[in-house]
């Protein structure tokens, strides 16, 4: 098992801090909507190749006001379209963040779980290892096994 050791460590002042820009982001970012999965299967959506079309087609519209019927909202097509624009790069960007927040929660996970496992091999050699298994989940138990059968083979071929 791979450790990653990415030395991370919060202070209080940067848990303000990160806790301060995600209230603000939630502040300024409040009229945004939450979609149930069913609501959010069924939408049109504007992907990469329809993008093109839209704003061709809202171009067009714009440029044939009378061709267009008083009723459709072409202001409201026009400031959705611009609403778009303008949250896409920041989009991007929180993605971009949290994808690097996930992995690093996953590393430091890691990190941890080797960690417990080589320190219980530890204790499991000195004879007070099954008391601190209680609790441990059956999957934890087999890797843990998985590990030590590899660390006694390693020691074996170091003998020989």
């Amino acid at each position: 098992m791979e450790r990653h050791s990415i030395g991370l460590a919060f202070t209080t002042d940067d848990l303000e801090a990160v806790d301060a820009a995600l209230g603000a982001l939630e502040d300024r970012l409040g009229a945004m909507i939450s979609l149930r999965p069913d609501i959010h299967r069924g939408l049109a959506q504007m992907g990469v190749k329809s993008e093109t079309f839209c704003r061709q087609t809202l171009a067009s519209m714009a440029a044939q006001p009378q061709s267009v019927s008083p009723e459709f909202d072409l202001a409201g097509a026009q400031a959705g379209l611009a609403a778009a624009d303008a949250l896409h790069p920041r989009l991007l960007r929180l993605r971009r963040l949290t994808e690097r927040a996930e992995d690093t929660e996953l590393a430091l996970g890691c990190d941890v779980m080797v960690a417990v496992l080589q320190g219980h091999a530890l204790l499991q050699s000195a004879g007070c290892g099954e008391k601190s298994m209680v609790g441990a989940s059956v999957r934890e138990k087999r890797v843990l096994a998985r590990v030590c059968a590899g660390r006694h083979a390693s020691r074996d071929r170091q003998r020989k």
